[in-house]
């Protein structure tokens, strides 16, 4: 699949501190493959805004979501009301030595659009994907969705055309008034890991931890 380009438009210009406004459709790939959780806006039918948070993946040039067919803002969603995505990965603190100059590394993403509700030919596929981005390795030892489950599943896909990412990872950018100021300065880093697996109380088939399991911990 031959990627989209990137259109600069005007809805999604980065206009606060545009410096740090990354062009590259790879930075986006980035941003989306590194967080599980994404945050969806949209409004009910009175016009209220609401923001869910959402596990996803992202599929080529699509970001899916999945929920419950009986959210009514899941159920606007798959009508094609408009929304915008985000997400964002934190990665340290920026310890300035006063609090206004102190600020985060970052690198987040917004998408602008409407959804579009994946077919029935190519559900168990995007869900494998979905399952995949947040448990790697573990689609292939699930067993397989029931049609109850698919029927209680709504399986939407938001195309990656309309888009913007921001990164900040620069240094503490204090005034030069400040720097006799007797205040540590620098950058923490921030990192997620995984911790030790629990086995579930109920396991009715022990054995060793699962080879993917052992990949994502220490």
């Amino acid at each position: 699949m031959t990627a989209a380009p990137y259109h600069g438009r005007e809805r999604t210009q980065v206009r606060r501190l545009p410096e740090k406004e990354v062009t590259d459709r790879g930075a986006l790939y980035s941003v989306l493959d590194a967080s599980r959780v994404a945050h969806v806006a949209t409004a009910d039918a009175d016009g209220q805004l609401y923001v869910l948070p959402v596990a996803y993946g992202r599929d080529g040039d699509h970001v899916i979501v999945h929920g419950s067919t009986g959210s009514r803002l899941f159920r606007a969603l798959a009508a094609g009301a408009p929304t915008c995505l985000t997400v964002t990965v934190i990665d340290g603190l920026v310890l300035a030595r006063s609090a206004f100059e102190s600020s985060m590394h970052y690198r987040s993403a917004m998408v602008l659009g409407s959804c579009e509700v994946v077919p029935a030919d190519d559900t168990l596929r995007c869900l494998e994907v979905l399952t995949e981005h947040l448990m790697p390795g573990r689609w292939s030892e699930l067993r397989a969705p029931t049609p109850k489950e698919l029927a209680a599943t709504t399986l939407l896909r938001l195309p990656l055309v309309e888009w913007s990412v921001k990164v900040s990872d620069s240094w503490p950018d204090d005034p030069i008034e400040d720097l006799h100021e007797p205040v540590w300065a620098g950058v923490l880093p921030l990192e997620s890991a995984f911790g030790v697996p629990r086995p579930a109380p109920d396991l009715q088939h022990p054995h060793d931890v699962p080879h993917y399991l052992a990949r994502w911990t220490p």
